[in-house]
């Protein structure tokens, strides 16, 4: 688990190799990621885009941007946090990811962009 603070937002993320869905001889280590973002602050905000720096060992880096998340454009209020997973795929079973969310301060209409933290990715194949 990592978690960062950046202005008033906590990021925190637990990854777990998914070893169901993983076929190791086939190039092929998913990987779960289960997110919260923690409003500390005292002015509710909104969720509008993501960006994720994708490493994998090997091959190398891979960024991906969307629109919020899992499909999803949250409004996190003072003190409330917002939480889902994700997964993503690894040809060689071993990187990590980091990023950042774009979020929208809704009283003032400012935008700020909240640090995702980097965490490993490890395959339990390799791990051994």
């Amino acid at each position: 688990m990592v978690s960062k603070i950046t202005s008033n937002v906590k990021v925190t993320v637990i990854p777990e190799y998914d070893r169901k869905n993983s076929y190791p001889s086939e190039n092929r280590f998913v990987f779960k990621y289960y997110i919260t973002i923690e409003n500390l602050g005292t002015e509710p905000l909104q969720l509008l885009k993501r960006k994720w720096l994708i490493y994998d060992v090997g091959y190398g880096f891979t960024e991906v941007m969307g629109e919020g998340v899992i499909g999803l454009t949250p409004e996190i209020l003072p003190g409330e946090y917002f939480t889902y997973f994700s997964n993503v795929m690894l040809m060689s079973g071993v990187g990590n990811m980091s990023g950042n969310y774009l979020v929208k301060n809704l009283s003032n209409g400012k935008e700020l962009e909240i640090d995702i933290p980097k965490f490993n990715l490890m395959s339990e194949v390799l791990n051994n």
